[in-house]
């Protein structure tokens, strides 16, 4: 059976911001953060440091689309949430995610150390 990938509001629309747009929506699905708090939060658990330019383009995009929405600032810091959008976009692709990691832990298993280097 092919996989199905989402065919509305599709985060391979995003081009170049794809993934950074996942991890963003993958830090939210937390709970509301600003900038800073989730260029820490994505470096702890995905490793990868999201650089400020970055984020903010992909923030935009996102809140664009209406995936994220802003709450009020807080002195300097604005927060953004998750809405409901946004977490279905984001359940989408961690399903597809997740068949593909099943899919290619199943098939390295028989092949042990005869997997390329």
């Amino acid at each position: 059976m092919p996989i199905q990938r989402p065919r509305t509001n599709d985060l391979a629309d995003l081009g170049r911001f794809s993934e950074p747009a996942l991890l963003v929506l993958a830090s939210l699905a937390e709970g509301p953060k600003h900038g800073y708090a989730m260029m820490q939060d994505i470096l702890e658990f995905h490793g990868a440091r999201m650089e400020p330019g970055t984020l903010y383009g992909v923030l935009a995009r996102l809140e664009a689309r209406g995936w994220i929405s802003p709450l009020p600032t807080e002195g300097r810091r604005r927060p953004y949430r998750l809405t409901a959008p946004g977490a279905a976009v984001l359940q989408a692709h961690l399903t597809v995610m997740q068949r593909v990691v099943s899919t290619g832990r199943h098939r390295l298993e028989p092949h042990g150390s005869r997997a390329a280097p």
